[in-house]
């Protein structure tokens, strides 16, 4: 039989700056997360500083990364939980280019405290990309976990199939995706047609990826105040169901729920996605090269 693992996702409000205030209400969730046997806990993007790249503070507050990823780790040891704690944004000097960049990282951290995974976020939302320097061409990795092969990718990387396709290939069954994806995140146009337009894209990218990979997703975004825009809708997702359970637009909030990865087999069984990636002779590729001619 596959494996049932117990799994939660934070949905929290960053207040912005207050990066210690932040950690230690993300603690409290791990700890409740753990005294409920929860095996993994995932919070989302930005979620220590929130995204203000032009505030002052922000930068000075990026150069604390590796102290408040030294806090996760030793929360996970303490706690005997695993938990990729959101993106932590990290300010690295460029020493050849005599610049800094920001880079935008999740880490998978194992019930031990050891780092086992690590992912840059390589889709950069617009806004993102006048700050943050993305893993560009680099290869999406997997990697195995007490829970299993995983994949991690982060908020705009939704929108892109290929970057799922890279993990599935690879053999992740469950694909985390921290995110700070707000309604204001559509266009002027699209709001006046719908003003949940990005609720919508969400709700429906989420589910669809899932059959079309034969995976699960476990998706944590920001919430935060009503009136301020936070999508929320942080959700576990699998095939035939859609989400196990999802949490509302505004409300800060935890949920946890048993995860039982033989819905993935039953629905590869039926579907053969990962079976007619691993043929010969099969007719996509999932890299692309600069050099091809496109039409």
């Amino acid at each position: 039989m596959a494996p049932i693992f117990k799994v939660a996702v934070c949905q929290l409000y960053p207040k912005p700056m207050q990066i210690e205030q932040n950690f230690n209400k993300a603690a409290s969730y791990i700890r409740s997360a753990a005294a409920q046997g929860v095996e993994l806990v995932v919070l989302p993007e930005y979620h220590l500083t929130n995204w203000i790249p032009k505030d002052p503070k922000f930068l000075p507050l990026c150069e604390q990364w590796e102290t408040y990823l030294k806090k996760y780790q030793d929360l996970a040891k303490e706690c005997k939980i695993c938990i990729v704690p959101g993106t932590i944004v990290e300010r690295h000097n460029d020493a050849e280019k005599e610049e800094d960049r920001l880079l935008n990282v999740a880490y998978f951290i194992d019930h031990t405290g050891e780092i086992i995974g690590k992912y840059i976020k390589k889709n950069l939302w617009g806004p993102e990309r006048e700050h943050l320097t993305s893993s560009g061409r680099d290869v999406h990795e997997v990697f195995d976990t007490p829970l299993g092969r995983v994949g991690m990718l982060i908020c705009w990387d939704l929108a892109f199939p290929e970057a799922f396709r890279e993990l599935i290939y690879q053999g992740a069954k469950i694909i985390i995706i921290p995110t700070f994806w707000t309604l204001n995140d559509c266009s002027e146009a699209g709001l006046k047609l719908n003003p949940s337009a990005e609720a919508v894209f969400l709700d429906s990218v989420l589910t669809a990826r899932t059959f079309e990979n034969t995976c699960a997703i476990i998706f944590a975004n920001a919430g935060g105040p009503p009136g301020r825009g936070y999508a929320g809708l942080s959700q576990v997702t699998v095939p035939y169901i859609g989400p196990l359970t999802r949490l509302g637009s505004c409300a800060e909030g935890m949920s946890v729920v048993d995860l039982d990865l033989g819905i993935l087999e039953d629905a590869e069984e039926n579907y053969k996605v990962r079976a007619d990636l691993a043929r010969d002779d099969w007719h996509y590729d999932y890299r692309h090269s600069k050099t091809k001619e496109r039409l």
